[in-house]
C-alpha cells in the first residue's frame, strides 16, 4: 500500500499564489514517485483543516505553504499536536527564521556576518530617514521580498507612505549591501550548491522572483572558488544555527565592489520553506547536484519528522 501524503498549499499569506504553484508541482512529483497524494488548500478555518487531516489520515504532510501562518511555526505546532510527521523545519526553527530580527541575532552569535541595522517603529519611518542612505526597510515577518524597500540617495521619500503600511508596528532597517545576490540550497547536512541571481529590475523583489523573465539564475554561481565554498559553509552554518531540518535556502549578498579588497558575504535570511516550482531555485540546485525534482521531494517525505 502506498504511503499517503497530504500536501498543504495555498494559505492566506501574501504568498498564497506562489504556494499554490509549489504545492501543485510537489503533488505531481510525489504521485510520480508512487505516493498516494491528496492536497488541502489551507484557508483561515482551523476546524476544516483539522477535519481534513483527520479524514485523510496521512503518514506525512508535505508543507508547501509559504509566508505567515504556514512557514512561521504555527502550522508546524498543529501538526506536532496531531503527531503527523511533516517536511521542513519544526516550530522553533521556523519561527526564528521567519522573524528577521531574531534570526539576525542567532546568525551574529554563530559568527555569521550580517548587515548593520535595527528594528524601527512606524513613527520613526514616517518621520524621516532611520539610517544613513542607502538603506533597506524590511517587514520583520514576511517572505518573498514582500514589502522590502531600498531607500537610495536622491530618493524623494524615505520608505513607505502611510497608506502603504501594513506590516505591524515595526520593521527592520539595515544598511544596503552592494554587490551580488547569492542563494544556497541546503538539504539535511549538506549544501547542494550556490546560484547567482541577476535582474534587470536592479533588485530581486517579488516581481523579479515570480514574473516570467524577471530574473536570471546563474548555476553554479560564477564566484571565485574560495568564495563559492564560503557561501556553502555559511548557508549550512545558518541552517544549523537556527535548528533547521529538511531543506532550506539561504540568501546572501556578496560585496565584491571594492577592487582593492576581497569580496565579503553578508547573510540576509534563511527560508525554511523555499519555493518548489519547476523553475524555483532549490529544485534547480538539486538538479545541478544530480538530483531530480521527484528524487528531491521523495527525500523530503522520507525525512519528515514531528516533535510529538
Amino acid at each position: 500500500m502506498s504511503k499517503r501524503v497530504v500536501v498543504l498549499m495555498g494559505g492566506f499569506s501574501a504568498e498564497r499564489e506562489v504556494s499554490l504553484a509549489s504545492g501543485a508541482a510537489c503533488a505531481a512529483h510525489l504521485e510520480q514517485a508512487g505516493y498516494a497524494v491528496a492536497t488541502i488548500d489551507v484557508r483561515r478555518d482551523l476546524q476544516t483543516l483539522i477535519a481534513g487531516l483527520e479524514m485523510a489520515n496521512p503518514a506525512v504532510v508535505f508543507n508547501a505553504l509559504h509566508g505567515r501562518f504556514g512557514e512561521d511555526g504555527r502550522i508546524q505546532g498543529i501538526l506536532d499536536i496531531m503527531k503527523i510527521p511533516y517536511t521542513h523545519s519544526g516550530v522553533l526553527a521556523s519561527s526564528l527564521a521567519m522573524d528577521k530580527a531574531a534570526a539576525k541575532k542567532v546568525f551574529a552569535q554563530a559568527g555569521i556576518p550580517v548587515a548593520e541595522g535595527r528594528v524601527v517603529s512606524k513613527a520613526e519611518v514616517m518621520a524621516g530617514d532611520v539610517l544613513p542612505r542607502p538603506y533597506v526597510l524590511k517587514p520583520i515577518n514576511e517572505g518573498s521580498s514582500v514589502g522590502v524597500r531600498i531607500v537610495k540617495e536622491g530618493d524623494n521619500q524615505h520608505g513607505y507612505g502611510d497608506e502603504e503600511w501594513s506590516y505591524g508596528d515595526y520593521v527592520l532597517a539595515e544598511r544596503f549591501i552592494p554587490g551580488r545576490e547569492i542563494t544556497v540550497a541546503v538539504m539535511g547536512d549538506r549544501a547542494l550548491g550556490a546560484t547567482e541571481i541577476t535582474s534587470d529590475r536592479g533588485f530581486y523583489d517579488y516581481t523579479a522572483k515570480y514574473a516570467p523573465g524577471g530574473s536570471r539564475h546563474l548555476v553554479p554561481a560564477p564566484l571565485p572558488p574560495e568564495a563559492y565554498d564560503d557561501a556553502l559553509i555559511l548557508a549550512l552554518k545558518a541552517h544549523q544555527a537556527l535548528g533547521c531540518r529538511g531543506v532550506s535556502r539561504a540568501d546572501l549578498r556578496y560585496d565584491d565592489t571594492q577592487p582593492d579588497q576581497p569580496g565579503k558575504f553578508v547573510m540576509l535570511e534563511v527560508n525554511t520553506q523555499p519555493g518548489m516550482t519547476q523553475t524555483s531555485l532549490v529544485p534547480e540546485l538539486a538538479a545541478y547536484a544530480g538530483m531530480s525534482f521527484t528524487e528531491l521531494v521523495t527525500w523530503m517525505v522520507e525525512n519528515a519528522k514531528c516533535d510529538a
